[in-house]
């Protein structure tokens, strides 16, 4: 009979096909169902689960303004997004986004300039 490390080793040099395959049987064969087989590939090295990409672009939102600080966002607004006074002024009275798909350096910045004008900010 062989030992573990022997059968290890006859597996590790099958192809991904073949492992499938003695998978499918071991599982017929003792009435099993393996839900998270890991097939070892190349040395027996696991493939690792894809790590979650990293958000890379981000929405600014403006949440509410202090209003003893009200013309003070406003004018921050103004410089931030380039709107003209009408809409920085509805834009700080209704909020909303101020900025989409910013780097988060860039998202940061403004959110570190509003809060410090009176703005409540949230970044997604």
């Amino acid at each position: 009979m062989a030992t573990k490390e022997e059968i290890l080793e006859s597996i590790a040099q099958m192809s991904v096909m073949d492992v499938a395959d003695l998978i499918k049987m071991m599982e017929e064969k003792f009435g099993v169902v393996a839900a998270a087989a890991a097939v070892a590939v190349a040395g027996g090295a696991v493939a690792d689960a894809p790590a979650e990409e990293e958000q890379t672009e981000f929405n600014v939102t403006l949440k509410s303004v202090d209003a003893a600080k009200k013309i003070a966002c406003i004018k921050e607004v103004r410089a931030v997004t380039g709107l003209g006074l009408k809409e920085a002024k509805d834009l700080c009275e209704n909020g909303g986004v101020i900025k989409e798909a910013v780097s988060k350096e860039e998202a940061a910045s403004i959110k570190e300039k509003l809060e410090a004008a009176g703005c409540v900010v949230e970044v997604k």
